[in-house]
């Protein structure tokens, strides 16, 4: 079967990359031919007039207005990060559209809407600028398709969908195969709002072991990791530093980072942000992949709450596993105790055959 995956655009975001790697591979392995969808991330730059418009309101109106906000993004795009596009154009079978109405009937048998916050109005309007119908393959309500969604995340526990978008969703949800939702709290939201029935899945990249991982940072000569503490804050304060000083003082052991410190220094590659999880003795985060990756390679961890990003996902996933302790929510009392130093020893198998039995009768039936 030819399936399409759409899932929000690839550019910086290891977690979004690997999870689309992860969900290729998995259908890729049970036969399919398989692309996911990418949005062309390099931006056509404007007609001259808009530039002395932009100028105008900037130098005159005083508003805060980027004049060359195209030339820019892409330059960033492709000096600063280089090494993560390396693995994308490596590893992702890309089906590239300059916007979703690009895409045809003809060119899949199949869509598969996931993973990531591919729900949350927030970032699909950002990335797509579209209503959220689109999200849920508006544009395709007229063709003869299979349509599934796997871990799709709405990212938070309220519904922000307004009228006419959550009509529009509940119209198209009722065309999908089956909806697999990667938070608990999401399958409410489908049922209260969309009235649809979604099961709970795990997080694509769940679905492959930590072998695979192995496999992917051995394809590479990457060198041993600086450090025993991998820090991996993506919202940096000056609360989160002193938990990280605190961690270091306590547990006697070397910080380091997989993640670039300036802002115009080159991100490292997606084999070098693995390797840190394999390195570490110890992982402190506010990311949802970290914590992800910290259950994959066995790792002690704990996750500051990020409530910005996307709270509901994170406790989804400890509370699957029993690691609710491991979230820090209150960042003036941190306590370090012996069940955060220890591996969190979790069975994936149960959650990972369920999962994939999942996706593999939603597409078949």
């Amino acid at each position: 079967m030819r399936i399409g995956i759409l899932t929000l655009p690839l550019h910086v975001n290891y977690g979004g990359i690997l999870q689309a790697y992860a969900l290729q591979t998995v259908l890729e392995r049970m036969g399919h031919e398989v692309q996911v969808i990418g949005k062309d991330n390099i931006k056509d730059l404007p007609p001259f007039y808009k530039y002395i418009e932009r100028g105008f309101n900037k130098f005159i109106l005083k508003k805060n207005v980027h004049i060359f906000a195209e030339r820019d993004s892409n330059h960033y795009l492709t000096a600063i990060c280089g090494e993560i596009q390396n693995f994308i154009d490596r590893h992702i079978h890309t089906f590239h559209v300059t916007s979703l109405d690009a895409i045809s009937s003809s060119n899949f048998d199949a869509i598969v809407v996931g993973s990531d916050q591919i729900w949350r109005r927030f970032y699909f309007h950002i990335e797509y600028q579209r209503g959220m119908e689109d999200a849920f393959l508006f544009f395709s309500k007229d063709w003869s398709i299979k349509r599934v969604a796997y871990a799709a995340s709405f990212g938070i526990d309220e519904w922000d969908y307004d009228e006419e978008e959550t009509r529009k969703c509940t119209e198209m949800a009722r065309t999908f195969k089956a909806i697999g939702v990667r938070e608990k709290s999401a399958v409410e939201l489908c049922q209260k709002h969309l009235s649809c029935k979604a099961t709970h899945v795990l997080d694509p990249t769940m679905l492959l072991d930590k072998e695979d991982y192995i496999k992917l940072i051995n394809s590479q000569n990457i060198p041993q990791s600086d450090g025993d503490l991998l820090c991996y804050i993506l919202d940096a304060t000056s609360e989160k530093t002193a938990i990280v000083k605190q961690i270091v003082q306590e547990e006697k052991i070397r910080p380091f980072s997989v993640i670039a410190n300036e802002d115009h220094e080159v991100k490292p590659s997606v084999e070098y942000w693995l390797k840190g999880f394999s390195d570490a003795k110890f992982v402190v985060t506010d990311s949802f992949h970290a914590c992800v990756f910290s259950l994959i390679f066995n790792k002690p961890f704990v996750v500051i709450g990020n409530k910005e990003r996307g709270l509901a996902r994170i406790y989804s996933l400890l509370q699957m596993f029993g690691q609710e302790h491991r979230l820090i929510l209150d960042k003036n009392k941190v306590d370090i105790s012996k069940d955060l130093r220890k591996a969190p020893n979790v069975d994936l198998s149960l959650f990972q055959n369920e999962s994939y039995h999942f996706l593999e009768q939603s597409l078949n039936s």
